[in-house]
Parts: structure tokens; C-alpha cells; sequence
């Protein structure tokens, strides 16, 4: 799939060096969309009327559907967490914009992103040709199941080429062609995407705030709490969560909030060299470590409040 990329705005690199501008110029935009086969139908009229008759119910005010495929079958769960994959995969390498379906990538992630899709579309195609190798299993299944409700034109003959990923970088800034064309239409354009890089500065923050604030909240909940006078147990995850979001950040972060990059260091010192089971076996440690981090949980706390509001201060101008 080709990742060519239209030209970057008239932001040169040599302009004031904000966090917007940054924004702007190492990012592009990135688009996830799936075509996928549904489980679930609506019934017909005449089987609403019958169900409805059943209850002596109104068929009008009556909705019901039924699912035509049993999606706890390993070969569908197989292709189901494809998705979630993908779609958590995406995310994690992305920012968000204020555009349904619109993310933002570093410029520099975009051919690792590509392969690893390719990858991925490699991987949900062999799930689907298993799938498939089932399918009549599941349909024979399903006519037992449904009853009459069972209906075959429901059911196509295969479902290879029903499942499929599609990954696109969308251009969000204002054609050129439109600076000679209409250069006060132009104007506005570029007002509006600058707004939605201010938005999407914000969006970003906030999300990386709300991530560890969370993320900082389990673990000291886990530390401190007990259950019948003994520590909580708690998962690897609780610590190695907090281990991806510093990657995270650190690949995706556009250095916009001194205060939040102050805090993550300070957590990751905090984390630094601690696993779940020294946590687990060292009461002091443990201890330790769940003070400071309700030290930091208490400035993310103060963050959430005062973050900036940067869309807001753009339309006043």
C-alpha cells in the first residue's frame, strides 16, 4: 500500500519552535477502516409478527434480530482478535485529531507502521481461509440453533474477501492550488487546520494524562490496598502497562507540557528497575514505591485541572 505523502504546509522549520509547529511537521495523517462480515440480522417482518404474536405485543414498536453465527467458535474469535489488534496496535502508534477516524503518525513510524499492517492483512487472510475451512460446521450449527428463524439467503457461499483491513494518510491540510484560486478561502482553511492541530495538541495531553493517571492509580491501589489483612495481589501488567506508556510517550511525545514530561520521569525513577514480584516479596519497597507514586498521582491530579486549553485561546485571537 503506498504511503507517498502530499507536501507539508508553509510552516518552515525555521518558524518559532512550538509544540503545534512540531506537531505539524512531524506528523502526518493516518486512517483505520475495516470492511467486515456481520454476525447479527434483523428479523423479517412476518417472523417479527410471529414473535410478536407470541408475546401479544405490538410487532411495530417490536425490535429483534437474531445472530446468525456462534462467534465463540475459536476460528471466529481467531479472526475477531485480529481486529482488536489492529485497532490497539493503531492506536498505540498514533495521537489523536479532532476528525472521526483520523489519527496522527510520526512521519518516521510510517514505513514500520506499513509493514507491520502488511503483516497484519497477511495474518487476518490465513484466519479467514481457517474460518472458512468451518463455515459449514457453523451454518449447519446455526440452522439448528435458529429454527425457523434460519434462512439461507442469509449465508453467503464463502466468506473469503468478507474480512478486510484498509490503512490510508489522508491529507488534512489546505490543497495549494487553493492559495491562487481563493486566497481568502485559503485563509480560512489554514485558520481551521491550525485549530485542529491546536485541538489535536490537547487531545494528546489530555489522553496521556488520563493514561497514567490511571495507570498510576492501579498500581498504588494495588500496592497499598489488602484484602483479609494481606497486600492485594496484583499482575505483571499493573508494572510492565506503565513500562510501554514511558515508550510510548516517549516516541510520540512533542515535548508540549513541561509539567507532564517532569511527571512521567518522575514515575519512571520511581519504576525504574522494579518488577511485579520484588514488589510482591519487599514490603519496603512495596511501601516505598506506593508512597511516592501517590506523590505523583496527587500532580497528575492538580493537572487534570489546569491543563490548557489551546483551541479555546486560538478563537479568541
Amino acid at each position: 500500500m503506498s504511503t507517498t505523502l502530499e507536501p507539508q504546509p508553509d510552516v518552515e522549520a525555521t518558524t518559532s519552535d512550538t509544540a503545534t509547529e512540531r506537531l505539524r511537521l512531524t506528523m502526518a495523517a493516518c486512517k483505520l477502516s475495516f470492511n467486515w462480515f456481520g454476525t447479527t440480522k434483523s428479523l423479517s417482518d412476518d417472523q417479527k409478527a410471529t414473535v410478536a404474536d407470541s408475546f401479544g405485543a405490538d410487532r411495530e414498536v417490536l425490535s429483534a434480530g437474531k445472530r446468525l453465527l456462534n462467534t465463540k467458535h475459536p476460528a471466529w474469535k481467531n479472526v475477531s482478535s485480529l481486529k482488536s489488534r489492529m485497532n490497539s496496535y493503531w492506536k498505540g502508534e498514533t495521537l489523536p485529531f479532532p476528525l472521526p477516524g483520523v489519527r496522527l503518525i510520526r512521519q518516521d513510524g510510517i514505513e514500520g507502521f506499513n509493514d507491520r499492517m502488511l503483516s497484519f492483512e497477511a495474518e487476518l487472510s490465513e484466519a479467514v481461509e481457517s474460518l472458512d475451512e468451518v463455515y459449514g460446521q457453523l451454518k449447519d450449527s446455526a440452522c439448528q440453533r435458529l429454527g425457523q428463524l434460519f434462512n439461507a439467503s442469509d449465508y453467503p457461499a464463502s466468506l473469503v474477501g468478507l474480512f478486510s483491513v484498509f490503512w490510508t494518510f489522508p491529507s488534512i491540510e489546505v490543497p495549494d492550488y487553493m492559495r491562487r484560486l481563493r486566497p481568502d478561502l485559503y485563509r480560512q482553511e489554514a485558520d481551521r487546520v491550525a485549530r485542529r492541530f491546536d485541538e489535536a495538541l490537547e487531545m494528546a495531553e489530555t489522553a496521556f494524562v488520563d493514561e497514567l493517571h490511571h495507570l498510576v492509580e492501579h498500581l498504588t491501589e494495588r500496592l497499598t490496598g489488602e484484602d483479609d489483612g494481606k497486600p492485594k495481589v496484583f499482575r505483571d501488567t499493573a508494572v510492565t502497562n506503565l513500562h510501554d506508556f514511558f515508550d510510548r510517550f516517549r516516541r510520540l511525545n512533542v515535548r508540549s507540557n513541561e509539567d507532564l514530561d517532569s511527571l512521567v520521569d518522575a514515575c519512571q525513577q520511581i519504576v525504574s528497575g522494579r518488577t511485579a514480584q520484588s514488589l510482591r516479596e519487599n514490603r519496603l519497597v512495596r511501601d516505598t514505591v506506593a508512597s511516592e507514586l501517590q506523590e505523583v498521582g496527587g500532580r497528575l491530579d492538580n493537572l487534570l485541572v489546569d491543563r490548557p486549553r489551546r483551541n479555546l485561546i486560538r478563537k479568541a485571537r
